[in-house]
């Protein structure tokens, strides 16, 4: 019931148990930093006497709803209980907090607000009841940290102080929003709506959600149910999946109250849902469930593997267009959204060129190509769309082949896309791989995410949206910016670590005005801020343990020097298993006499912990030569073909071919995708000494000498370089070498460097095999 706001007095009972009165706070460590911050002579003290006056509630109860909200969120973490009170302008009592709407239209748009704190109130202002949602956000922030985690009994609670301030705030832009793919990897629907309270937290208000995918269709439709019976689940093929249904298969699917419950939670906290439904590719979910929409026809299983997959929605058939419409019809009544996001991304037209149906319909239509083709899906489904009152966003790609007349472009391959969709007149969200992908690694260290590039916290926090070659006209088709977390590598568990605090570095990016930013004063803040993250139950990312020695090998001690975190500390093993909370804990030297897998991780007080970092450390001893029979020139190669995405065991598999070569490279490969090689042989070394090998590859590789693992380059699915050290006495020495490629790039080259001669490929004269073996 709403109380008439004489009465403001509730529990002015006893402190809060086992805490002091609390100083007041400077307010500077606001994460995304505000426009304008001034200092107010004074404190306020928030009690148990304290009441939330809403302003003129009984003409908008959406401020009387952030009321309730602030109401809430204090009441189990002050032990206040506070009333939320109408109040009339002019007859609002002191000692309180008031929210309200404000006539003063100097104070911005609809998520402008000000806040002010004086020992007389805290006054938080607005034009819309956003503005005042803002308000209440960076208010909780101005409260110490492990507030957020507090929990104190009714009327057990102690004075809070809060420092004297004033705030005028207002959003840079428009759009600040996060991707969350639940196609790759199902995400539980109460772990959705904690990531809209954590984006409603920084400020952030857009949540696109990505529902269908290759490998699982995640929303229900009831006119296709074989969607969610069939395209939700697929075989179970890694640890991070566990089984969804009855036959043990992985995957999931939101039913449609889910997705109302979702959408109504996402508007109680002033986020739009913004969902993906992909088209024309990245349908396998869809084809699986419905094979007649494909240009094959099929049969097709929901897909095991990422990537990019052939086979799409047939753009000759009238009936995928049909089917389309009929999802987008339940998809349109399950999301208010203005926007409906349609993909458009990588699709491959291989099955377009060869479909009769496609080639029919490029012939009718009067198109140039296929991707003339793929445009006319686009605007088709967009006119559609249009019809029901939407509009669309898709991928950069949509600009190829001509631009639908009233999308929006999200531009996730660099920043062209986003000049070329700006300077044409169109709306623009800038998602760009190089700032934005936060499924990307962190840090070069404990990290084997393969062909992904890396993004530092403070790559993105130096993110500028708007390119600086618009003019101002079309830069004011600049949106604002989305980070993207594809879940190939990241299930439920992993997300955390991989959004923060990366996220937090956007939010200030698309909040705070450009030149306000400062990367000092943010990572100054960040270590308050990070405290806010613990209490939160956030699991953010922890660097992984690093060495101040380059050594990784050794002949007779290994002292190794750890830089010790500035919180936290390091817990390791040396046998190869993954370290616990309960395992050795790390010194700032480490004394190592025998070969080991030393692994390392770092530990928070609050439970969390970053990624393992792996050192192979070895003890070398010499290698005794060997003696070959009927020693040859060249080396032994074995071809094989299938698809891995790490080195195969190579030995329990059959080669297609064999042959003899007298250099180590891809020339013996029959294919450019899917193949596998193994050379095998003898190296001759001319004295005895400690050798460097340098093995180079894409997709992954080994380097054996004898039983030594001297290079492990596995899985890495991107082009470098590793070395390893081994000591060889003169002689010959056996020599293995294996490689696959999965597909893109491909890279295959050793070198070594020895006591009398610098880094060079082995020569051919250098390398034998033995006849006797064949």
């Amino acid at each position: 019931m709403l109380l008439r706001c004489a009465i403001v007095v509730l529990f002015a009972g006893p402190a809060m148990a086992g805490a002091g009165t609390q100083q007041p706070l400077s307010g500077a460590d606001i994460v995304p930093r505000p426009e304008n911050i001034d200092p107010v002579e004074g404190s306020f003290t928030l009690n148990g006497q304290t009441a939330i006056l809403v302003r003129d509630a009984d003409a908008n109860a959406e401020v009387l709803a952030v009321g309730r909200f602030l109401a809430e969120w204090l009441r189990p973490r002050t032990g206040f209980a506070l009333p939320v009170c109408a109040a009339r302008r002019g007859d609002e009592p002191t000692g309180n907090i008031l929210l309200a709407i404000a006539d003063n239209h100097t104070i911005g748009g609809a998520e402008a607000y000000q806040l002010s704190i004086t020992p007389e109130r805290v006054g938080m202002f607005a034009t819309h009841p956003r503005g005042l949602f803002y308000a209440v956000q960076t208010l909780r922030q101005l409260f110490p940290p492990a507030l957020e985690a507090a929990r104190v009994a009714p009327g057990k609670g102690k004075p809070l102080k809060l420092a004297g301030l004033r705030i005028a705030d207002e959003p840079r832009y428009p759009w600040r929003g996060m991707l969350l793919d639940c196609g790759r990897h199902f995400m539980d629907k109460e772990f959705v709506k904690r990531y809209i309270d954590l984006l409603a937290y920084h400020k952030m208000n857009v949540l696109h959600w990505h529902l269908t995918e290759d490998q699982g269709w995640r929303i229900e439709i009831k006119k296709y149910p074989k969607l969610t019976q069939i395209g939700a689940w697929r075989k179970l093929t890694r640890e991070s999946e566990q089984p969804g249904d009855g036959s043990g298969r992985y995957g999931g699917f939101y039913s449609q109250d889910d997705i109302r419950e979702i959408v109504a939670y996402a508007k109680a906290h002033y986020v739009t849902v913004v969902p993906e439904i992909e088209l024309p590719g990245h349908s396998g979910g869809a084809l699986a469930a419905y094979p007649e929409l494909s240009c094959s026809g099929g049969p097709f299983e929901t897909s095991t593997t990422w990537g990019v997959h052939k086979d799409v929605y047939c753009a000759g058939n009238d009936q995928v267009f049909e089917f389309l419409e009929g999802v987008l019809d339940e998809v349109c009544e399950l999301f208010p959204s203005e926007y409906i996001h349609i993909g458009g991304d990588e699709c491959p037209k291989d099955r377009w060129k060869t479909c009769p149906k496609c080639q029919a319909r490029i012939k009718a239509e009067g198109l140039k190509d296929e991707h003339e083709l793929q445009s006319y899906f686009v605007k088709r489904i967009e006119k559609y769309l249009n019809s029901k009152g939407k509009r669309i966003i898709g991928w950069d790609e949509i600009l190829e082949g001509g631009l639908a007349p009233n999308a929006t472009v999200q531009s996730w391959r660099g920043m062209q896309g986003a000049i070329a969709a700006a300077a044409s007149g169109h709306d623009v969200i800038a998602s760009p791989t190089s700032h934005c992908y936060l499924d990307y690694p962190q840090a070069a260290e404990g990290s084997n995410f393969g062909w992904m590039g890396m993004i530092t916290l403070e790559q993105i926090y130096s993110f500028e949206p708007t390119p600086g070659e618009l003019s101002a006209e079309q830069a004011r088709h600049i949106l604002g910016a989305e980070a993207n977390i594809w879940t190939e590598q990241a299930p439920q568990q992993r997300v955390d670590h991989q959004v923060f605090p990366r996220l937090c570095a956007l939010a200030e990016v698309t909040w705070s005005p450009k030149d306000a930013r400062s990367w000092p004063g943010f990572q100054r803040r960040m270590v308050t801020h990070e405290k806010r993250l613990d209490a939160l139950g956030v699991m953010y990312y922890v660097p992984v343990p690093r060495l101040a020695t380059s050594e990784r090998v050794f002949t007779d001690q290994l002292d190794l020097r750890f830089q010790l975190p500035a919180s936290g500390v390091i817990r390791y093993t040396l046998k190869g298993a993954a370290p616990t909370n309960s395992s050795a804990k790390a010194g700032a030297v480490l004394h190592i006499s025998d070969s080991c897998v030393l692994k390392a991780r770092v530990f928070l007080p609050t439970g969390n912990a970053g990624d393992t970092a792996e050192f192979r450390l070895r003890k070398l001893t010499p290698h005794e030569p060997v003696h070959v029979d009927n020693p040859a020139a060249g080396l032994d190669c074995e071809y094989y073909e299938g698809r891995w995405l790490h080195v195969p065991a190579l030995d329990d598999l059959t080669p297609k071919v064999s042959v003899v070569v007298n250099s180590i490279d891809l020339g013996p490969r029959k294919r450019d995708a899917n193949f596998a090689l193994r050379f095998r042989g003898f190296i001759e070394t001319p004295a005895d000494d400690v050798y460097t090998f340098y093995l180079s590859s894409d997709d992954g590789s080994r380097l054996w000498i004898g039983s030594d693992l001297v290079v492990d380059f596995d899985g890495v699915h991107a082009a470098g370089e590793r070395s390893g050290q081994v000591i060889l006495k003169a002689g010959l020495h056996p020599l293995s070498v294996e490689y696959f490629q999965v597909g893109g790039k491909r890279k295959l080259e050793l070198a070594y460097e020895g006591p009398s001669f610098e880094k060079r490929p082995l020569p051919k004269a250098a390398l034998f095999r033995s006849e006797s073996q064949r």
